[in-house]
């Protein structure tokens, strides 16, 4: 009997090392961060390099920011326009939303290319048109346009940027539009309308990026922007945007630590995966793991992910627990798993050299520790092995 009992507890111990994480492995070039990397420095984070001029700006004029602020706006969808025309009240006289196909339309039948064109240009042709039509004399300022309100615009972001690709901004609620309308002026300021919100709605600028020369295209004209007072708290060189603008940002490469915080051109907060199924969790549920809790600030360290996902703590005979990190190299498009001792973390002061920043879209999993693997092991075996010695007993 206590040669069966020894063959039992050697095959429970060596159940238990197979049951151990192995450490997975990562593709060259995965590393992205040097938190990232092997705490034994063997393998490390690439380095910065200077941005370099994008391809796209390179047959165009370049201007100063200054100049590039003094061009005017472009009409775009959803721009409201009122209409002047001197002896009427009712008929042409009134204001209008330029419809999404670019157009308004001027009593019922004479449609008209608004978007793209400046307010003075409208103003001219609208006179042209209706004076070739007879409805209008052809006297001075016969034919007034002012601009009601600004709407959205589309802009697309390319480069060091989260979510690259057109985004619209400076749109407002139902509420704040009527607002507008009834008061009686001339003229709108759409503070939605700017470089930094279209990187914020852009999942804002990822930690490669270099917001000293962001590079805003508009028409043939280019430019930079310093944006890097958004993170400092010094004076940020923002400008207003308009349709059709291009923004792009470049990168050096790496990731650089101060990038990562919330700020006007960075998102305020991350969505991360996460599983805890180590004891004495049995599911997601029971470990408190809901939206709330994976909606974190961004600028999270693994760490205090772990301790949302109740992976720190608990009874001392789960410890030695271990964790996974499931990220991808935003820069390259590689994906890297990483493994740290959850107990290292706690306890080692240079835990920052090793403890990764959470990016948007991350995962992150608990595993049990080996003396809580040894524990399951030994009660599985005891499970299927005592009707074996509950049978030899009576016989």
């Amino acid at each position: 009997m206590k040669h069966k009992s020894a063959i039992l507890l050697a095959s429970a111990l060596t159940l238990s090392a197979c049951a151990t994480l192995e450490r997975p492995e990562n593709s060259s070039g995965s590393i992205y961060a040097t938190q990232q990397g092997s705490r034994t420095g063997q393998i490390v984070a690439p380095q910065c390099h200077p941005a370099t001029v994008p391809a796209e700006v390179q047959n165009l004029r370049h201007v100063a920011t200054s100049d590039l602020a003094e061009v005017p706006d472009l009409l775009a969808a959803g721009d409201r326009l009122r209409l002047d025309v001197s002896g009427d009240k009712d008929q042409l006289t009134r204001t209008y939303v330029i419809a999404a196909d670019g157009t308004i339309l001027l009593q019922g039948q004479l449609r008209i290319r608004a978007a793209g064109k400046t307010v003075p240009l409208l103003q001219a042709e609208i006179a042209q048109l209706l004076v070739a039509g007879e409805l209008v004399r052809n006297i001075s300022n016969g034919v007034r346009i002012t601009q009601v309100e600004l709407g959205g615009v589309t802009v697309s972001i390319t480069g060091a940027v989260f979510e690259k690709g057109n985004v619209r901004v400076g749109e407002r609620q139902a509420e704040v539009r009527e607002l507008n309308i009834s008061n009686d002026v001339a003229g709108d300021m759409n503070v939605g309308r700017t470089v930094t919100t279209a990187l914020r709605a852009a999942g804002g600028v990822r930690p490669d990026a270099d917001p000293r020369t962001v590079y805003l295209i508009r028409g043939d004209l280019w430019t930079t922007l310093d944006l890097s007072g958004a993170l400092d708290g010094t004076v940020v060189n923002d400008l207003p945007v308009t349709a059709g603008d291009r923004i792009i940002v470049p990168s050096v490469g790496c990731a650089q630590n101060h990038m990562v915080r919330p700020s006007a051109i960075t998102t305020p907060g991350i969505r991360v995966y996460m599983s805890n199924l180590s004891r004495p969790a049995l599911n997601n549920a029971s470990s408190s793991i809901d939206k709330e809790t994976t909606s974190l600030p961004y600028g999270t360290r693994f760490l205090q992910g772990l301790v949302t996902a109740n992976c720190v703590g608990g009874s001392a005979m789960n410890a030695g627990r271990s964790a996974v990190l499931i990220s991808r190299n935003p820069v390259n498009g590689q994906s890297i798993v990483i493994t740290r001792s959850v107990e290292r973390l706690v306890r080692e002061a240079d835990r920052d050299a090793y403890d990764p920043y959470l990016m948007p879209g991350d995962s992150i999993a608990c595993y049990d520790s080996t003396a809580m693997n040894l524990r399951d092991v030994i009660s599985t075996v005891g499970e299927v092995v005592s009707p074996y010695v509950l049978f030899n007993s009576v016989n």
